[in-house]
Protein backbone atom coordinates (compact mmCIF):
# COMPACT_ATOMS: atom_id res chain seq x y z
CA UNK A 1 0.00 0.00 0.00
CA UNK A 2 2.03 2.81 -1.41
CA UNK A 3 0.02 5.84 -1.35
CA UNK A 4 0.89 9.56 -1.06
CA UNK A 5 1.89 10.68 1.99
CA UNK A 6 0.40 13.98 3.52
CA UNK A 7 2.19 16.56 3.50
CA UNK A 8 2.32 17.43 7.11
CA UNK A 9 4.25 13.50 7.59
CA UNK A 10 5.88 14.27 4.42
CA UNK A 11 7.79 18.15 5.66
CA UNK A 12 8.19 15.98 9.09
CA UNK A 13 10.26 13.28 7.59
CA UNK A 14 12.69 15.89 5.74
CA UNK A 15 12.66 18.31 8.61
CA UNK A 16 13.55 15.38 10.86
CA UNK A 17 16.35 14.33 8.97
CA UNK A 18 17.99 17.57 8.46
CA UNK A 19 17.95 18.20 12.24
CA UNK A 20 19.96 14.51 12.45
CA UNK A 21 22.62 15.25 9.09
CA UNK A 22 22.99 18.58 11.00
CA UNK A 23 23.57 17.18 14.15
CA UNK A 24 25.89 14.91 12.90
CA UNK A 25 28.15 17.75 10.69
CA UNK A 26 28.35 19.65 14.04
CA UNK A 27 30.19 16.50 15.97
CA UNK A 28 32.02 16.21 12.38
CA UNK A 29 32.80 19.35 12.50
CA UNK A 30 34.24 19.13 16.03
CA UNK A 31 36.75 16.04 15.43
CA UNK A 32 35.80 14.64 17.80
CA UNK A 33 37.02 17.07 20.93
CA UNK A 34 33.87 17.25 23.50
CA UNK A 35 34.68 21.25 24.05
CA UNK A 36 35.04 21.97 20.61
CA UNK A 37 31.62 20.50 20.12
CA UNK A 38 30.20 22.74 22.91
CA UNK A 39 31.86 25.59 21.57
CA UNK A 40 29.43 24.85 18.46
CA UNK A 41 26.73 24.31 19.77
CA UNK A 42 26.73 27.50 22.04
CA UNK A 43 26.45 29.58 18.71
CA UNK A 44 23.48 28.28 17.79
CA UNK A 45 21.00 30.36 19.38
CA UNK A 46 17.57 32.57 17.62
CA UNK A 47 19.65 35.04 15.43
CA UNK A 48 22.27 32.68 14.33
CA UNK A 49 22.80 32.52 10.38
CA UNK A 50 24.28 30.33 8.02
CA UNK A 51 27.12 31.75 7.69
CA UNK A 52 28.27 31.57 11.31
CA UNK A 53 27.94 27.54 11.51
CA UNK A 54 30.38 25.68 10.96
CA UNK A 55 31.38 24.41 7.14
CA UNK A 56 29.90 21.07 7.77
CA UNK A 57 26.73 22.64 9.22
CA UNK A 58 26.61 24.77 6.24
CA UNK A 59 27.31 21.67 3.56
CA UNK A 60 24.53 19.89 5.43
CA UNK A 61 22.13 22.33 5.49
CA UNK A 62 22.52 23.27 1.71
CA UNK A 63 22.20 18.99 0.38
CA UNK A 64 19.42 18.88 3.00
CA UNK A 65 17.53 21.47 1.40
CA UNK A 66 18.34 20.15 -2.38
CA UNK A 67 17.12 16.64 -1.22
CA UNK A 68 13.60 18.17 0.35
CA UNK A 69 12.96 19.89 -3.34
CA UNK A 70 13.60 16.79 -4.52
CA UNK A 71 11.96 14.44 -2.50
CA UNK A 72 8.20 17.44 -2.39
CA UNK A 73 8.65 17.01 -6.14
CA UNK A 74 8.96 13.20 -6.20
CA UNK A 75 6.31 12.67 -4.24
CA UNK A 76 3.73 14.34 -6.18
CA UNK A 77 3.74 17.84 -4.76
CA UNK A 78 4.50 21.02 -6.95
CA UNK A 79 6.65 23.26 -5.68
CA UNK A 80 5.95 26.77 -7.06
CA UNK A 81 7.27 30.40 -6.33
CA UNK A 82 4.73 33.05 -6.03
CA UNK A 83 1.73 31.44 -4.90
CA UNK A 84 1.60 32.37 -1.20
CA UNK A 85 4.90 33.76 -1.27
CA UNK A 86 5.61 37.76 0.10
CA UNK A 87 6.27 39.69 -2.90
CA UNK A 88 9.88 41.44 -2.67
CA UNK A 89 9.82 44.55 -0.95
CA UNK A 90 11.47 47.70 -2.61
CA UNK A 91 12.12 50.75 -0.96
CA UNK A 92 11.94 51.67 2.99
CA UNK A 93 9.22 49.70 5.03
CA UNK A 94 6.35 51.34 5.36
CA UNK A 95 4.94 53.06 8.73
CA UNK A 96 3.65 50.85 10.83
CA UNK A 97 -0.26 52.05 11.97
CA UNK A 98 -0.57 53.67 15.42
CA UNK A 99 -4.20 52.84 16.49
CA UNK A 100 -6.49 55.82 18.96
CA UNK A 101 -4.28 56.18 22.22
CA UNK A 102 -1.01 55.14 20.70
CA UNK A 103 1.99 57.43 20.57
CA UNK A 104 4.64 57.12 17.70
CA UNK A 105 8.00 56.76 18.86
CA UNK A 106 10.47 59.38 17.76
CA UNK A 107 12.40 58.76 14.74
CA UNK A 108 15.94 57.27 15.26
CA UNK A 109 18.95 59.85 15.68
CA UNK A 110 20.25 59.07 12.12
CA UNK A 111 17.32 59.33 10.25
CA UNK A 112 18.18 61.83 7.51
CA UNK A 113 15.73 63.86 8.98
CA UNK A 114 16.72 63.38 12.55
CA UNK A 115 15.17 63.57 15.47
CA UNK A 116 12.39 66.47 15.69
CA UNK A 117 13.24 69.80 17.07
CA UNK A 118 10.62 70.48 19.92
CA UNK A 119 9.32 73.43 22.55
CA UNK A 120 7.16 73.81 25.39
CA UNK A 121 5.20 70.93 25.75
CA UNK A 122 6.75 68.28 23.22
CA UNK A 123 4.91 70.11 20.76
CA UNK A 124 7.33 71.16 17.72
CA UNK A 125 8.41 75.00 17.74
CA UNK A 126 7.87 75.47 13.77
CA UNK A 127 10.79 77.41 13.92
CA UNK A 128 12.93 76.11 11.19
CA UNK A 129 17.01 76.49 11.23
CA UNK A 130 18.84 79.69 12.88
CA UNK A 131 17.10 82.60 13.79
CA UNK A 132 16.82 85.52 11.76
CA UNK A 133 19.16 88.65 12.30
CA UNK A 134 16.89 91.72 13.04
CA UNK A 135 17.88 94.94 11.04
Amino acid sequence: MGGMKSATDLMQDIIFSAVIDSIQAMKAASKGLPNTLLRDLNVVHANVTLADLPEEVQAAIASNVRAAFTRLLKEGYSVMPGRGAMPERRGPAPAPVVGRGQRRAPPPSNSPRGPKPSGPGGRPSGRRGPPKPRD
